[in-house]
């Protein structure tokens, strides 16, 4: 493979809501088509320098541009300025405080800001969380501007904590961030969770609420026959109509010890879209970035 991609450059750009989102862009030689990618709960785009040059410099090779940023769930916590008119407002985000729905604003506020640099034919991918926010962002605006959709490791979140945290502490935990919604203290840290993770009230409703937008793909729910969910299943994956492809490691860590399974349920919904999944790569496809790159360029450049 060919390192047809450019050094990145640094980029920023604004949401409808006021927020400024940081990314960086991989320019291709030639072509108006650019690949838009979202990363996982809690990541960042800017420690991954060798997968995303592996990446990009695939797709660059079929003249497609990419975009990696950070969305508002980046990192854990953190602190960023919103613009009120002609004042910054400090307001908290990261992890702990997202709202999966809100991937809507930011994907839009990148489109616009590749449309200003020239860009035409829009492809979006997303990762782990990020193939969960292409399902939720065509849910509630399926009339958009993305050609492609291409969907990696998508992760049944919902599922994990239950398994996890048990049916008793799942319950508790979930009606008493309801609460603390309801009485306008979501924004408070649970001091009772997942030894490794922290989570306002908020962002755990968000991440963990059965009938909420961030349950698209309920593994769990379907192999150990647990009714969690009072809303249809998959009913955001379902919702797709444009291509799509759909990719998973067989080593996948989060798929419940059988990826074959999973990718045969999502055919159930979907049996349309493609799927492939990748021999000897886990959840992150470290050590599979090559093959990764290619899968989805050549799927990219098809007709």
């Amino acid at each position: 493979m060919k390192n047809t991609a450019v050094q990145p450059e640094f980029v920023e750009f604004q949401t409808k809501d006021g927020l400024t989102l940081p990314g960086l862009l991989y320019k291709a030689k030639k072509g108006k088509a650019v690949a838009i990618c979202l990363h996982g709960m809690g990541s960042s785009v800017f420690y991954n320098k060798a997968k995303n040059s592996i990446l990009a410099s695939a797709w660059a090779e079929k003249n497609i541009s990419t975009l990696y940023f950070n969305n508002r769930g980046a990192h854990v916590i953190k602190n960023l300025y919103v613009k009120r008119g002609n004042k910054d407002e400090r307001k908290l985000f990261g992890m702990a405080y997202e709202k999966i729905k809100e991937c809507v604003p930011d994907i839009d506020g990148a489109i616009s800001f590749l449309k200003e640099r020239g860009y035409r034919e829009f492809y979006l991918i997303g990762t782990s969380t990020g193939a969960n926010k292409i399902c939720v962002y065509n849910f509630y605006k399926p009339k958009n501007d993305i050609k492609k959709y291409v969907l990696l490791c998508g992760g049944d979140d919902t599922g994990i904590y239950y398994d996890i945290l048990g049916k008793s502490r799942f319950s508790r935990l979930l009606s008493e961030a309801k609460r603390k919604i309801k009485a306008k203290r979501g924004g408070e840290i649970i001091k009772e969770i997942l030894p490794d993770e922290i989570f306002s009230y908020a962002g755990f409703y968000d991440a963990a609420n059965p009938d909420g937008d961030y349950n698209t793909f309920p593994f769990y729910e379907v192999l150990r026959k647990k009714k969690l969910s009072t809303k249809p299943l998959f009913r955001y994956f379902k919702s797709i109509k444009k291509q799509s492809l759909v990719v998973y490691g067989d080593k996948d860590q989060y798929a419940w010890g059988n990826v074959p399974k999973i990718v045969e349920i999502l055919k159930q919904y979907q049996p349309k879209l493609d799927y492939r999944i990748i021999k000897g790569a886990d959840h992150g496809f470290k050590g599979r970035e090559k093959q990764l790159a290619k899968t989805i360029a050549d799927w990219l450049s098809r007709g």
